[in-house]
């Protein structure tokens, strides 16, 4: 890499910290710090949740896909598509309004303490394991790209992120999300024009490309497979924690549906741009080891972004996939705060949570560390993120949602439901090959993963029903979401406080937003000036970026003379 790469990454560094630590004093109540005050934009909010979710692994687990197998890697995630918009109709509605801070706490009250304990230790136990297996694309993308040591890169970066997540709280998350989409999303937009004229254009494309790279399945990637992922994505989005936090930190129901909505749409089109750069490379390069296919992506930059360009693509790119850590250790150190802390000792000061809040992100961050050196001996991050997809997925994220909906359900059936489905599931993925030879592929570890929760819940489901069996907890917790619906309300029309505070915050992360993407566009205009190729398309995106980062300045600075003509 070059030195102004080096100085791009330093600078990008800089911009994602610094906007990251501009929130330090945000968090200064639980509902501050860990849901961003309840009134999160609904745009923002959805933004977050497609980097969280989409940087886990698209870089370094899909792009190692498109290159070994072509557009089953987009086929794959357009089932994320098809989940977000059905979330967004039916369930992100329903989280919302629960007006929980975390979904350990619906737990708490739709089924009782002693769930919510056991629920909360498998959640822990799981939650802090995959946080692990976030930060190593992350480490990957850096070792491909600079040359340095995965363990030195999975110890610095892991540092970095729990640093700014521990200071800013949720608000930290959200604007570092949005950064980071805006400045990947110009930079692929750089990288798949530039990777075509490379290739000869997009005729010579589709001509060099290996057989039947073009179709929608591909080898263990079939259409049982997909209709497994289909319905993994589903309950995923729709019931993971860090997830749930993006459904009901916003104000109001319609709201949640539009957070649903943005992502399902933002999957629809992402996918096909995404992933042209590591196809592109399959037919350049079509020789690489499979140990290496996870740097396809990286590979391809390397290959025709022009000086500097590299350096902003892979701070994108570290930042970005990072998204999916910071994601998960705030709803992590949220859970612990809120469900295990908080019930010890109920008449602690919120400030105290905050601060035990911030000190438990820190300690999930050293353990995610150590998880994530050790993810290169459980088979590389392909094998790992789908075995964590096949054996957890159903089994902790169904049985929440289908609560959402159901009068019967209780806590036997809830957690008999998760726990043997995770029995069920490590049993044919550890035991059965060992003892019997007996393997599954993917598909069918896939299939088993999401049918087995749906079948027990179905049958408890219609027994209850059968039976006529009300579950005895319901009728007080529509009682407890009756009185803080009112709740809600009362504060609504009287508490102009909270509104204020709300607003100041929402002004202030318009503000850091559009500060990061003005400096965004400028650092590309300079790019544009220094690079030997592709001078135009640099150009293009600069000056669109710095355009968005100028109109949200100019938009926040409208909005706070109005609002002090209005307060005068």
């Amino acid at each position: 890499m070059s030195s102004v790469d080096i100085t791009v990454i330093i600078i990008f560094t800089l911009l994602v910290v610094g906007c990251g630590m501009s929130f330090a004093g945000s968090g200064k109540n639980m509902k501050s710090y860990f849901s961003a005050g309840g009134a999160l934009p609904w745009w923002m909010s959805g933004l977050s949740l497609f980097m969280s979710f989409f940087s886990a692994g698209t870089f370094v687990v899909w792009g190692s896909i498109a290159y070994q197998n072509g557009w089953v890697a987009v086929t794959i995630q357009w089932t994320m598509c098809i989940a977000g918009l059905v979330i967004g109709f039916f369930i992100a509605p329903k989280w919302q309004k629960t007006r929980v801070l975390t979904a350990a706490e619906y737990i708490s009250e739709r089924l009782g303490e002693r769930v919510k304990k056991v629920y909360t230790t498998i959640f822990l136990t799981i939650a802090t394991f995959s946080t692990g297996t976030f930060l190593y694309p992350v480490a990957k993308i850096v070792e491909v790209s600079t040359g340095l040591p995965i363990i030195n890169t999975i110890i610095g970066l892991g540092l970095l992120i729990l640093i700014y997540t521990a200071v800013g709280g949720l608000w930290a998350v959200i604007v570092t999300d949005i950064l980071q989409f805006v400045v990947l999303t110009a930079a692929v937009l750089v990288v798949v024009p530039l990777s075509l004229q490379e290739i000869g254009g997009v005729s010579n494309f589709i001509n060099k490309a290996p057989e039947n790279f073009f179709s929608l399945t591909s080898g263990e990637y079939t259409w049982g497979f997909i209709v497994a992922f289909a319905l993994y994505n589903l309950f995923f989005i729709a019931g993971n924690w860090a997830y749930i936090q993006r459904y009901t930190c916003v104000a109001t129901p319609q709201d949640a549906k539009k957070v649903g909505w943005l992502f399902g749409g933002l999957y629809l089109i992402s996918p096909v741009v995404w992933m042209l750069a590591p196809m592109v490379y399959r037919v350049l390069n079509p020789d690489i080891a499979t140990a290496d296919n996870e740097g396809a992506y990286l590979l391809m930059c390397k290959e025709v972004l022009p000086i500097g360009m590299l350096g902003l693509m892979l701070g994108g790119m570290i930042f970005a996939t990072s998204s999916s850590i910071n994601t998960a250790l705030n709803i992590t150190a949220g859970v612990i705060t809120n469900d295990v802390v908080k019930p010890l000792w109920p008449k602690i000061a919120d400030a105290k949570l905050v601060k035990i809040g911030r000190l438990t992100t820190v300690l999930l961050g050293f353990v995610t560390i150590t998880i994530a050196l050790l993810v290169p001996y459980m088979g590389g991050v392909v094998e790992v993120v789908m075995t964590m997809a096949a054996l957890t997925g159903g089994a902790l994220f169904l049985p929440p949602i289908w609560l959402l909906f159901s009068k019967y359900q209780r806590g036997f059936s809830i957690l008999t439901t998760s726990i043997l489905t995770l029995v069920i599931n490590a049993y044919f993925k550890f035991i059965s090959p060992w003892l019997f030879e007996l393997s599954l592929d993917r598909a069918e570890e896939m299939l088993l993963g999401v049918i087995t929760p749906v079948i027990f819940l179905a049958t408890f489901e219609l027994y209850y029903r059968a039976t006529k069996q009300i579950a005895p907890r319901y009728a007080q917790y529509k009682q407890l979401e009756h009185a803080k619906q009112q709740k809600a309300e009362v504060e609504a029309q009287s508490a102009e406080l909270n509104v204020e505070q709300s607003a100041s915050a929402n002004t202030k992360g318009n503000q850091v937003i559009g500060f990061g993407i003005l400096v965004t566009g400028l650092i590309l205009m300079c790019l544009a000036i220094l690079a030997e190729k592709g001078n135009l398309v640099v150009g293009t995106m600069a000056c669109l970026v710095t355009l968005v980062g100028a109109w949200l300045m100019y938009k926040n600075k409208i909005s706070e003379i109005e609002g002090g003509y209005e307060q005068a």
